[in-house]
């Protein structure tokens, strides 16, 4: 009767922590303006913890190294945001003016690749695929310019709600960890509280790894255009710095566009070598030195998995499933070697 009880109650408990996960990724998809927050707090909660973890050895009670990091997050976030939001603003305004200059040399440049390829093959290329083509990039940076005014709104929001909802997970992280190891199923306690712990470090280093790695670039670029006084130098940095986030693919999006303006602009002259050369001595920084040192030793995956996991991504969420394409997979590829060598350590003995 003890022993049925006891299986009850892991039964029950199993019931319990499988429906609280349900009920919280259920929450995570039908909110999502809770959740991008959220998942952005808990990522920089893994990233600060080392930061916390020298107050507390340092006698500062958790509260007080929570308000600390509180106050550095809120300059850090705040003040360049202040500086170069309004930058941003004017520059994103007024790329849609330039976009018929686009647009046009484009068009100039197809009609006369058409008509060398069918002078010299006798290959008649459809119009369709350019005309779709431009169609969509219009309409994509219209959809931009619209939605600047809500992107700003959004991120002012979320500069005051992620630095307080990382002050609450690093304060109360011992009462949650305590709350979530209390409703795991003895029957697999001690391997959730490894794949967790580990999880969370190579996330909490990936997104670090990532970040750094995409601001090296960002800078890197943005003060070479500047340099140059390419226009909209900022954007195409923030831009480049952004889309770099997305394995191997990331870098060709963020060139594209530059090298069209630039062409566009400036023409086949020095300055737009000067955005090629520009563009390849970023990128050959980012594949020979910053990627290999900070990146690929973290999740440890194949090029073939990774690809396969931003194009699967890509296909399911989007751009953002390109993003969170590598981590997702690193802990499937985590959770699945775990099995196999449970599977044959016990078929072993």
């Amino acid at each position: 009767m003890k022993l049925q009880s006891k299986g009850g109650r892991e039964k029950l408990r199993i019931v319990i922590f499988l429906s609280t996960i349900i009920l919280f990724l259920s929450g995570m998809f039908f909110f999502p303006r809770i959740a991008i927050p959220l998942v952005v707090s808990y990522i920089l909660t893994l990233i600060l913890s080392p930061i916390m973890n020298t107050f507390l050895k340092l006698g500062l009670s958790r509260t007080v190294s929570s308000f600390f990091i509180l106050i550095g997050i809120l300059f850090f976030s705040i003040y360049p945001i202040v500086k170069v939001v309004p930058i941003l603003t004017t520059e994103a305004n007024n790329i849609q003016y330039y976009a018929p200059k686009v647009e046009s040399y484009v068009k100039k440049e197809y009609y006369v690749l058409k008509n060398k390829l069918r002078d010299r093959t006798g290959f008649e290329l459809q119009d369709r695929y350019i005309t779709d083509g431009l169609t969509y990039v219009r309409s994509a940076i219209s959809s931009l310019v619209l939605n600047v005014p809500n992107l700003l709104a959004s991120v002012i929001e979320w500069v005051f709600v992620i630095p307080l909802f990382v002050f609450f997970l690093l304060k109360d992280a011992p009462s949650f960890r305590r709350f979530i190891l209390g409703i795991t199923p003895n029957s697999f306690f001690e391997k959730f509280y490894f794949l967790s712990h580990k999880f969370n470090k190579q996330l909490g280093d990936y997104i670090l790894a990532k970040f750094i790695e995409a601001t090296i670039i960002g800078v890197i670029l943005t003060s070479g255009l500047l340099i140059m006084d390419v226009r909209f130098a900022l954007i195409f940095g923030l831009v480049a710095a952004l889309t770099n986030v997305i394995p191997y693919l990331g870098p060709i999006l963020g060139t594209v566009p530059a090298l069209i303006f630039a062409l566009a602009e400036y023409g086949l002259g020095t300055t737009f070598g000067g955005v090629v050369i520009l563009y390849l001595i970023a990128n050959a920084i980012d594949i020979a030195i910053v990627f290999p040192i900070l990146v690929s030793k973290i999740v440890d995956l194949h090029p073939v998995l990774v690809v396969a996991s931003v194009i699967l991504g890509s296909q399911m969420m989007g751009i953002m499933g390109m993003i969170i394409s590598i981590p997702v997979a690193a802990a499937i590829k985590l959770i699945f070697t775990e099995i196999i060598e449970d599977i044959y350590n016990s078929t072993s003995t």
